[in-house]
């Protein structure tokens, strides 16, 4: 399952949805990625967060493909936040679920890296000291970037 939406995530409740999805899994593995407080340019006061649409969902939905194909989690849920989000707030849900336990954090682990460095979103970030358009981090890409070994 994917969502995109300006509207709050409730992980808790994604979470309860997900694993009724998931009857019959040996492990569950979930992921809620939050608004930082506080950033390299200080405190921050909020995100903002622009999709291109169909280009970004397409995006999403062939890495949940690409994980099913990699591993064994025929349940798969991710939703994304766009839009104006506060400090604290939940800006990424993923869901994995596999027999087992390898599988589930592995497939969750490629899905957040994917949305960390190549999902079509853009972030404009406001601290205290202003506004700016931020980027993956280059520990972002070389986490992204086991990936890519792995499926040589």
């Amino acid at each position: 399952m994917l969502t995109v939406t300006e509207g709050p995530l409730d992980a808790s409740a994604l979470l309860n949805e997900f694993e009724k999805t998931a009857m019959g899994a040996g492990a569950i593995v979930s992921f809620t990625g939050l608004v930082r407080a506080e950033a390299a340019a200080g405190q921050v006061k909020g995100l903002y967060l622009q999709a291109y649409s169909p280009m970004t969902e397409n995006g999403i939905q062939a890495a949940i493909d690409e994980a099913k194909t990699r591993w064994p989690v025929p349940n798969v849920s991710v939703a994304h936040r766009v839009g104006e989000m506060m400090a604290g707030e939940a800006i990424v849900f993923v869901a994995t679920a596999s027999v087992h336990r390898r599988a589930a954090f592995e497939a969750a682990d490629f899905l957040m890296d994917y949305l960390k460095t190549k999902a079509v979103f853009w972030k404009r970030e406001t601290t205290d000291q202003g506004e700016a358009w931020i980027e993956p981090r280059a520990d972002d890409y070389a986490d992204a970037e086991r990936w890519a070994k792995s499926s040589d």
